[in-house]
């Protein structure tokens, strides 16, 4: 809008001079025109920007008075009907969770470090992987070469005898000794699978 006005006023300008210039009326009334139009698109302007600033500064106080409604609400202690259904879902138990208390799990007790039942080693001992073979140099020579049924655990970098003790309770895979060495296994040292296997077949 303003660079129209802008415009309007260098062309009634320019019309001014061409009218002292040439002495022509005609050119001094369409300058005249062109101001008085670029007149009353200022002030078309102007009212619209000050109707758009009313509205804006209504917009605020209504927002600032529903921020201090919610306030004087939250002061006198109402609670919104979201956090009523809240608090009440709450209260209610979710499906299954109803029953008798007894057949509830009582939690478990956190014990001090040194304090650890013997079910508790047991299972650590249990969790732990077994530490790797040592195998002797004629042996591996042997054990490279056979296709003898070794078990391995998903997850776990060891191979086994199938009767090994640590397996107990395990998900194990059968698979050639030959190709888990491949494969990248090593063997248990609880078991010893390379040993039993190359003196097997010495």
């Amino acid at each position: 809008m303003l660079y129209i006005v802008l415009l309007l006023v260098l062309a009634a300008l320019g019309l001014l001079v061409t009218a002292l210039v040439t002495g022509t009326s005609l050119w001094a009334w369409v300058s005249i025109g062109l101001s008085v139009l670029a007149g009353l698109l200022l002030l078309v302007d102007w009212l619209r920007r000050r109707k758009r600033a009313d509205a804006d500064t209504g917009s605020e106080e209504d927002s600032a008075e529903s921020d201090a409604d919610a306030d004087a609400a939250e002061e006198k202690g109402e609670e919104t009907p979201a956090e009523e259904d809240a608090e009440q879902t709450a209260l209610i138990p979710a499906t299954g969770e109803l029953g008798d208390p007894a057949d509830v799990p009582e939690p478990e007790i956190e014990k001090p470090a040194g304090e650890a039942g013997p079910k508790s080693e047991a299972k650590a001992v249990r969790d732990t992987p077994p530490g790797v073979e040592e195998t002797a140099p004629e042996d591996l020579e042997v054990v490279k070469e056979l296709e003898d049924e070794v078990v391995v655990v998903d997850e776990y970098p060891r191979y086994h005898l199938v009767d090994c003790g640590w397996l107990s309770g395990r998900d194990t895979i059968p698979i050639g000794v030959g190709e888990a060495r491949q494969l990248g296994f090593t063997p248990c040292a609880r078991c010893g699978p390379d040993a039993v296997l190359a003196a097997a077949h010495r």
